[in-house]
């Protein structure tokens, strides 16, 4: 399975990046790097610089139908830049428009604000974008995960990096069920 990590040239929650993308690995998946721009891409643990990481596409090269499905990390620079590029806006909703699975955590549900995405969904996220999630047509619930499976995809959503392992856990095994492509879920 080959799965597309969306994150911008600077401000991914480097733990939202990494604890997801070992686990796509440790499942037999294949992660894959899209960003905005070419190089490296700027991580951080919370408001501190962190590593950089190589960028395997840009997403203006990158099409949905090279991918099984979509992990945004959140961080909060790093939503808040994707949901201003209008090719990562269309990216996203690809995989909406594909009915091909989608996991967000943290701020990350900005940019499926942005591309339109959560009306009639129901999420959760970093308690303090509830209020634009409820105003973009969502129902947002505080809980560690939450999997909906209404509308055209499969959409796992999460708070916070202390909620990785309930995060990792429910996006393998949704995915798993939507493609049936990873290993041991």
């Amino acid at each position: 399975m080959k799965i597309a990590f969306l994150v911008a040239p600077a401000g991914v929650e480097q733990m939202e990046l990494t604890d997801p993308w070992r686990a796509v690995v440790e499942s037999g998946g294949t992660p894959r790097l899209v960003s905005t721009t070419e190089g490296r891409v700027q991580a951080f643990h919370h408001l501190d610089k962190a590593n950089t990481y190589a960028v395997d596409q840009t997403v203006d090269d990158a099409s949905v139908d090279e991918y099984d499905g979509l992990v945004l990390p959140g961080g909060v620079a790093n939503p808040d830049a994707l949901r201003a590029d209008a090719d990562a806006v269309r990216f996203v909703k690809g995989f909406f428009d594909a009915g091909k699975p989608v996991a967000a955590i943290c701020h990350a549900p900005w940019t499926l604000i942005e591309a339109d995405v959560v009306r009639g969904r129901t999420l959760t996220s970093w308690p303090s974008l509830q209020t634009d999630l409820r105003n973009a047509g969502a129902t947002w619930v505080d809980e560690e995960v939450f999997v909906c499976r209404g509308g055209s995809n499969t959409l796992v959503t999460s708070r916070k990096p202390d909620d990785l392992h309930a995060f990792d856990d429910a996006f393998l095994r949704e995915f798993a069920r939507d493609t049936g492509a990873l290993a041991g879920h």
